[in-house]
């Protein structure tokens, strides 16, 4: 997600450097045909009336699909600030319901603390391995060298070498980074992981009923907030808003300097020329109108205007081992060139 207050002119440039030379090809091949055809006789342009309601026409229409695409980013936004919520409850729960108060089994404070540990930081586990698989590309997704890079596997584990240094680490148990690495949703594996620790430490008599159905209720929280953004990630904008967009722009594009060398040729015929420059901004700004609502419908991308879930699976890590008491926390992910991943 770029975070700075204004875009720096070397990130649009970077994004509009080609575009912009085709549409100044285009435009000053467009009006020297135009002023070919016209010393032959031929009337080679456009009436600007119909052209400038179909401009109006294609306007209104990126206008709906740059909210609806906007409505889907902010979503994601606002689902990920809930997992950032319910993971300091889990971990405040963890640290105050985990205890020796409901038993009478002689039980060593190494043991409770080994239990805190382990739910604690199989709950990161958790997040780093739900942002990995929310980053997999899908059939309908825009990688490589359009929006972003594809994520790797590692023996078919989603996110390649990035699951083995922030996920594995957080499960202790190498039996469990075994099984679960086999199952198809790891992350869903992962909070039933959670239940089943719940039930040992329920048995034990660590955590009382009442306590026991609250941190239930959490995990329930955490399906939820997940299949939430399988539901963003898994179905896409409708594909006849986001591709006839781009076709109704491109035929606007390209219709478009032959209705504009008619306007300046009123002014004279020396002004044909004034054509090109205004037709590279007039396109370039509808170009951009169709890119930034084509960038934002799909927010787990890992592209410089997602959501930046790596940033906040940081802050869930730094919240929760802080309040483990351990000092040796990793820093806030920082942004580069304005981009927070």
């Amino acid at each position: 997600m770029y975070i700075y207050r204004n875009i720096s002119f070397k990130i649009i440039f970077q994004f509009s450097w080609k575009r912009l030379l085709f549409f100044l090809f285009y435009g000053s091949v467009s009006v020297y045909a135009y002023h070919h055809f016209q010393h032959e006789g031929i009337k080679f342009s456009i009436p600007y009336l119909p052209l400038g309601t179909l401009g109006i026409a294609v306007a209104f229409y990126l206008g709906f699909k740059n909210n609806q695409s906007y409505d889907r980013f902010w979503e994601a936004r606002k689902i990920w600030g809930g997992i950032i919520n319910y993971s300091r409850t889990w971990g405040n729960q963890v640290l105050s319901f985990v205890s020796e108060i409901h038993t009478d089994a002689i039980t060593t404070e190494s043991e409770i603390r080994s239990f805190q540990k382990t739910l604690i930081y199989r709950h990161l586990a958790y997040i780093n391995a739900l942002r990995l698989q929310l980053r997999m590309p899908t059939s309908f997704s825009l990688t490589g060298t359009k929006r972003g890079r594809k994520m790797p596997f590692y023996k078919g584990i989603p996110g390649g070498e990035e699951w083995i240094s922030d996920v594995a680490p957080f499960l202790s148990d190498t039996d469990e980074i075994s099984v679960i690495k086999n199952k198809v949703n790891i992350a869903t594996q992962i909070i039933r992981n959670q239940g089943d620790t719940l039930n040992v430490i329920y048995e034990k008599g660590l955590i009382e009923d009442f306590r026991h159905m609250e941190m239930m209720r959490v995990l329930e929280e955490f399906y939820n907030l997940q299949g939430k953004c399988e539901r963003i990630k898994k179905t896409p904008l409708p594909r006849q808003y986001s591709f006839f967009s781009m076709v109704f722009v491109w035929i606007f594009i390209l219709l478009l300097p032959f209705g504009l060398v008619t306007s300046f040729e009123a002014m004279g015929h020396n002004y044909i020329w004034m054509t090109v420059p205004i037709f590279v901004i007039l396109a370039w700004v509808f170009y951009t109108m169709e890119v930034i609502g084509d960038s934002s419908e799909d927010p787990f991308e890992n592209t410089i205007n997602d959501v930046p879930m790596t940033a906040l699976c940081r802050t869930i890590e730094i919240d929760l081992r802080d309040m483990l008491g351990e000092d040796n926390l990793p820093e806030s992910i920082k942004p580069e060139n304005g981009v927070l991943m």
